[in-house]
């Protein structure tokens, strides 16, 4: 008998057969990799300590100084022995002030004390123990803003610098001043109390009341293009320096940096922005008295 011809299997239905096999290897593979990462998942999720409030405050505010919408402040127009004259109403262009926090035209007149403790910054024998209070109602956290607060007083180019202050922030017991942070209409009743014309734009400071305007902490000022954060710290470097003692003063000269005592919502008159009363040398950032 003659030998039956050999069965030839196609080249297209080996190459099939071969794929087939590829993509039988790549599920059992993505399986195992899923298999090992689920385990590991699980053990993180078993393991990992749990998230306190604290510390999703913390992200929180570390988002908002990472430049996220968050608080800005602005200079004041008044110092407690003069009366402030009237200052202009000026709103940032949108692009300046992202920030979504609403801003009410006033609120209850009530605050909130932020519950916080600080060791005393500086090596001046003047300790001021200061509090900061949040008005009801608004959109930013009593203890965030003291926090910031607490980081522009401790800054080497703040008000210790002068080897006369030292700060401490309390939530409780006696108190120097008290740094409050409240909407357009409960800053002007506030301010206006004591003959001071803010408009509802401004800030003050008026005997122990370090006033803060909710619209200045949120938008800025336009003729200040720095960080929002540095903002914040002209309106408390400018407050807190009426209540040490400190008076307006005008621009230097142009180019030179604009004080923290100038009124800098108003013009910066050839100086240019700056946010502290001191440079990183030590040296006074100061300018000519003004009423």
């Amino acid at each position: 008998m003659g030998r039956s011809p050999a069965r030839r299997t196609s080249p297209r239905r080996g190459r099939r057969r071969r794929g087939t096999s590829r993509v039988v290897l790549v599920f059992l593979a993505l399986g195992a990799v899923l298999i090992t990462a689920g385990a590991a998942v699980a053990y993180w999720r078993d393991t990992r300590p749990p998230v306190t409030d604290d510390q999703v405050a913390d992200v929180a505010d570390a988002l908002d100084a990472a430049g996220t919408p968050t608080p800005s402040a602005g200079p004041s127009t008044a110092s407690p022995s003069a009366k402030a004259s009237p200052s202009p109403s000026v709103s940032p262009s949108p692009s300046s002030s992202p920030s979504t926090i609403a801003i009410p035209a006033t609120g209850p007149g009530t605050f909130v004390t932020a519950r916080a403790d600080g060791t005393t910054v500086g090596t001046g024998s003047q300790v001021r123990r200061y509090k900061v209070l949040v008005e009801e109602g608004i959109d930013v956290r009593p203890g965030a803003a003291a926090a910031e607060t607490a980081d522009v007083l401790a800054d080497r180019r703040g008000w210790t610098r002068d080897g006369t202050n030292s700060f401490q922030l309390v939530g409780s017991g006696s108190y120097d001043f008290v740094v409050k942070i409240a909407t357009p209409g409960t800053v002007d009743k506030i301010c206006g109390a004591a003959g001071l014309l803010t408009r509802g734009e401004v800030n003050c400071s008026v005997g122990t009341d370090v006033v803060v305007n909710l619209k200045r902490w949120v938008l800025g000022s336009p003729e200040f293009d720095g960080p929002i954060h540095e903002y914040r710290a002209l309106i408390v470097n400018h407050e807190v320096g009426h209540r040490i003692g400190h008076g307006h003063e005008t621009c230097p000269g142009a180019g030179r940096p604009a004080p923290a005592m100038m009124q800098q919502i108003k013009g910066l008159k050839g100086c240019v922005a700056n946010a502290w009363p001191h440079d990183e040398g030590g040296d006074y950032l100061g300018g000519p008295s003004v009423p």
